[in-house]
């Protein structure tokens, strides 16, 4: 009853996040209608083609300046730059060098994450952080609207500007009003959860650190045991805190230690916890990988393999469990052989 509770939550979530967007995009549509307005059919048509690509660019670009606020704030509060993904193109930072990769991950447009600075007190910055994107939205958003009032007439240019401060203005609300959607919480959600205790902020604090050593090559059995502490029933509520034992559970996974592993992501997916629904996905598609390489059962495998958990392993084909988990799938319950090399070897490029 609680976990469908918390799923209708994060349904109302995603609708509200997906109604600030159709709204942006509606005006857009709106000023490219009035753009379009007088001209023959074929031309309208080219017009408006040209005008949705100039709006994407906008689009681009507002991403891209929301995740700069998140670096920029980021560094000015003490973190350090490790990863830049936009639209699944990474910049990242590894052993000291800068190299590129792709990398999507279901729900996210772009993320920026960063090494956190040490601990001191119990405590590190966070608010100018996870509110620096939406607050670069805005600084750009204003920006372009005085920019179009003084260059009203340029054809494309002035639309561009107006796209600029619709859009930016849309990405400061969806991000900058505290909400939890299934697969994942935006940043005012993150800043909220961060200022209510000691203990969601050290979550945040072990997220980043785990993420940023996992990005150096650094296996999870090799970090220290008291990054992986299982937090309490009640600390499991708290979407910050939450993550730290999925971490424990990948751990356990990459320790070979396949039963603990499984007990504790059935317990976490059963309990009503701030765990978001990018996370659950992932553990499903874990279980499921454990499921194949010990018993195998048929009737197991189907009940993992539900419309959603296919649809959200679709998304995330490019993300390393789930392509183990298809090499899995495909090597020991199809018996595709061909299917599993091919796999195997976009496992080991990625």
């Amino acid at each position: 009853m609680k976990k469908e509770k918390q799923k209708k939550k994060g349904k109302i979530a995603d609708i509200l996040l997906g109604f600030i967007y159709i709204i942006a995009f509606a005006v857009c549509g709106a000023l490219m209608a009035s753009e379009t307005e007088g001209l023959s059919a074929k031309d309208s048509f080219i017009k408006f083609i040209l005008l949705f690509a100039v709006m994407y660019l906008a689009l681009t670009v507002q991403l891209i300046v929301h995740e700069a606020g998140h670096l920029v704030f980021g560094l000015l509060s003490g973190y350090k730059f490790k990863s830049f993904n936009v639209f699944g193109f990474v910049i990242l930072k590894t052993n000291g060098k800068i190299r590129f990769c792709r990398q999507n991950v279901a729900g996210m447009g772009g993320q920026c994450l960063m090494t956190p600075p040490e601990m001191k007190d119990g405590k590190i910055p966070v608010f100018i952080y996870n509110y620096g994107g939406a607050f670069l939205n805005l600084i750009l958003s204003a920006v372009s609207l005085c920019l179009y009032l003084f260059m009203p007439h340029i054809e494309f240019l002035s639309p561009f500007f107006l796209y600029l401060t619709v859009i930016g203005i849309g990405f400061a609300l969806a991000n900058g009003i505290p909400l939890k959607g299934t697969l994942v919480s935006n940043d005012g959600y993150n800043a909220l959860s961060l200022g209510r205790d000691k203990d969601a902020l050290r979550g945040f604090w072990l997220q980043l650190m785990i993420s940023s050593l996992s990005s150096d090559g650094v296996a999870l059995k090799d970090m220290p045991d008291e990054f992986f502490t299982v937090p309490t029933d009640e600390q499991m509520k708290n979407v910050m805190i939450a993550p730290v034992a999925v971490f424990a559970s990948n751990r356990y996974t990459e320790q070979h230690r396949f039963e603990e592993a499984d007990a504790l992501m059935k317990r976490l997916l059963e309990m009503e916890s701030g765990i978001v629904g990018l996370h659950k996905n992932l553990m499903i598609c874990d279980r499921l990988y454990i499921e194949l390489i010990s018993e195998n059962r048929k009737d197991a495998v189907d009940a993992f393999l539900t419309k959603e958990e296919k649809n959200f392993m679709k998304s995330m084909k490019t993300y390393p469990t789930v392509m183990r988990t298809e090499y899995a799938y495909a090597l020991l319950c199809n018996e595709d052989e061909g299917k599993a090399e091919k796999i195997k070897a976009q496992f080991e490029k990625c």
